[in-house]
């Protein structure tokens, strides 16, 4: 019986989304798309086991979403063609967004209650960087600034933030932005400094798309 072309590539495309099918794959995507990530430390920030965690990233690995580099004993995964995996996962956030019911009632009543602007957007966010005047500021923890943030970002985790408001200007506009467009740390950020009176707006999106959208990027080693 001849191969039907279309059903292969169907196949392919199933054992693809089957990869996504969990909630803990898509977490690991997420932090993943900071930066090359080892076993070990994706178990920490997932919350998991390191053998469950291994579980999850051979899935993904097998539907050739995640890629493995060895560095001496220990094994690093990183995305398997970032531009379009980190779209992918936007699309996919788009639909569930528009088409899942409680997927809307989060980002109401969770997103939309720490956050009532616009989130800006990354064109308008260049025009603003061009004209001056604008503060970035990155609240990941600090081992992810390290790994890639937006030139010029000034590092603040969350968690440090209510000790570190003097090192951020209240004369300028402050953008935040975090690990993408579901990660609460920036929403969080804009909520406590607004409350004290600080300029500040929200990225819609955070660092791993603005990196896919080949815009420029800075580590520190």
């Amino acid at each position: 019986m001849p191969i039907n072309p279309k059903q292969m590539i169907y196949a392919n495309l199933a054992e693809v989304a089957q990869a996504l099918g969990h909630a803990h794959r898509l977490e690991l995507l997420e932090q993943i798309a900071q930066g090359p990530r080892s076993v070990e430390e994706l178990a920490v920030l997932a919350e998991l086991t390191v053998a469950n965690a291994s579980r999850h990233l051979q899935v993904l690995r097998r539907a050739r979403l995640v890629e493995t580099d060895k560095q001496g004993k220990r094994v690093f995964y990183r995305l398997a063609g970032e531009c379009e995996v980190i779209a992918m996962l936007k699309a996919l956030g788009r639909v569930a967004e528009r088409n899942v019911a409680e997927v809307r009632e989060v980002i109401d009543d969770y997103f939309g209650a720490r956050d009532e602007l616009d989130a800006i957007s990354r064109e308008a966010l260049l025009t603003r960087l061009e004209e001056g005047g604008v503060t970035l500021l990155d609240v990941r923890p600090e081992h992810e600034f390290a790994l890639g943030h937006l030139p010029g970002a000034i590092n603040v985790p969350l968690t440090e933030l209510e000790q570190r408001f003097d090192e951020l200007p209240q004369d300028l506009e402050i953008v935040a932005y975090c690990r993408g467009p579901y990660c609460v740390m920036s929403f969080d950020a804009v909520a406590a400094l607004r409350a004290r009176g600080y300029r500040i707006r929200r990225l819609e999106d955070g660092f791993p798309e603005w990196k896919a959208a080949g815009l420029s990027v800075e580590t520190r080693h």
